[in-house]
């Protein structure tokens, strides 16, 4: 009897190609203004500062960063209006990848699916999965703004395996950065990257459970 497998996967660059804007600290203004928020002469400045101390790996939140900057320059504005501005500045056209469709098939014949994405702005990844189609694809969606950590840190993939209810020992994670996505050997699990083959190569490897 073949044991349940769970998979996670990379979305940006991965599943879904998407496009960012050239320059985030214009883009973030631009929205910010958009909703009558003050923007300040030096914004890019403001932008590039540190705002919090944080651990190695830890995932702060962009929106509560933009706010922070704001504050800085003592500039008032609403939670709300920061959160949707920061959305809003890196919600861009998205094209789900060549057989993406074909490698999250593949992986749910072997047991849970899940989405495990590097991504600072709160709410990104569900409107780019929106965006794609993909939404109802995955049994969880576990975000670095949510669970706090980014991949390769440890705790993000423990943080995958807990929303699939899964040991991380069972996880295979597909992506396409070898030091991000590879993080995941680090908690036993297996690594599946773009690095080493196209993501049609990579379906047929689900398919086949290539590491059994």
């Amino acid at each position: 009897m073949q044991r349940t497998v769970a998979t996670s996967f990379d979305l940006f660059g991965t599943l879904v190609s998407a496009d960012r804007p050239a320059e985030p600290a214009t883009a973030v203004a631009d929205a910010l203004r958009e909703r009558d928020v003050t923007v300040p002469a030096d914004w890019a400045t403001a932008y590039r500062e540190p705002q919090f101390d944080a651990p190695t790996g830890a995932e702060h939140s962009l929106a509560t960063h933009v706010a922070a900057a704001l504050e800085s320059r003592n500039v008032d504005a609403s939670k709300s209006a920061v959160d949707a501005a920061t959305l809003d500045a890196f919600d861009r056209p998205v094209s789900v990848r060549d057989a993406a469709r074909d490698a999250v098939d593949a992986a749910r014949q072997n047991g849970p699916v899940a989405v495990l994405s590097n991504c600072s702005v709160p709410g990104l990844v569900e409107r780019t999965l929106d965006r794609a189609d993909l939404a109802g694809e995955f049994d969880a969606v576990v975000t670095s703004v949510d669970c706090g950590w980014r991949k390769p840190h440890e705790r993000a993939f423990e943080a995958v395996a807990d929303a699939l209810d899964v040991s991380a020992e069972s996880l295979v994670h597909v992506g396409d950065d070898s030091e991000a996505d590879g993080g995941v050997e680090a908690v036993g699990g297996r690594a599946l990257l773009l690095d080493d083959a196209e993501l049609a190569a990579i379906a047929d490897q689900l398919e086949a459970r290539a590491w059994d």
